[in-house]
């Protein structure tokens, strides 16, 4: 009978951790038609009245227009995510347009809080993503084809044709977040110690001091 009763707790023990898991792996169902987020309310991505919600809060032309490329990267990224859609809010979804020059590179990065699908518009872009094994996968993908980057794991994408490129970046999440190691590492405020710098990279003192001075303006 005692044994009996130990697998019972064993198994309801094992239900909840699956459906604790469950649960932290995907947004909550929503309690509401919908939630747009009020930019004048005092608590964060608090819902507007439905009375004070209109047809716009659910449209953004954020992504109709290509962006200026004259970077270093040859690179610009327009997001619309919450923080500019309020429309978005607890929906769990939000895209990003990104245009590449030609050889532009959006660097490696990552997104804490999403997976990313990416599409492309035009030209040809390089998708790679890093597991944690330290295993590239990449693909060339071209018009209209798709590439999967895992949630949370670094990846890049690189123009590699002869022109300029378009791809929207989707993400399962109204906010995913996003994580460059060189901005992390380079460009910290207060700065990143030197000392953590020079041993992480196996760098000599100017070297990283030469590092920092080219992400200052990011």
């Amino acid at each position: 009978m005692a044994s009996a009763t130990r697998s019972s707790l064993v198994l309801r023990a094992l239900l909840l951790l699956a459906a604790a898991v469950a649960g932290a792996l995907s947004d909550p169902t929503p309690l509401q038609d919908f939630c747009v987020a009020d930019p004048q309310a005092a608590a964060p991505l608090a819902c507007k009245p439905a009375s004070a919600v209109v047809d716009d809060d659910f449209f953004s032309g954020a992504i109709a227009s290509a962006a200026s490329t004259a970077n270093p990267f040859g690179v610009n990224s327009t997001r619309a995510t919450v923080s500019t859609f309020p429309g978005l809010n607890t929906l769990g979804v939000s895209i990003t347009r990104v245009d590449l020059a030609p050889g532009g590179l959006n660097p490696p990065h990552s997104h804490p809080r999403a997976s990313e699908l990416v599409m492309v518009l035009r030209g040809e872009v390089m998708v790679g993503f890093t597991s944690s094994a330290n295993r590239l996968y990449s693909k060339v993908v071209r018009e209209n084809e798709l590439f999967v980057v895992p949630r949370g794991l670094q990846h890049f994408q690189l123009n590699t044709g002869a022109g300029d490129a378009v791809f929207v970046a989707m993400f399962d999440s109204q906010s995913p977040g996003v994580v460059t190691p060189t901005f992390a590492m380079f460009a910290t405020k207060p700065a990143m110690p030197t000392e953590v710098l020079t041993k992480t990279f196996l760098m000599e003192e100017d070297e990283v001091s030469a590092m920092k001075s080219r992400f200052a303006g990011f």
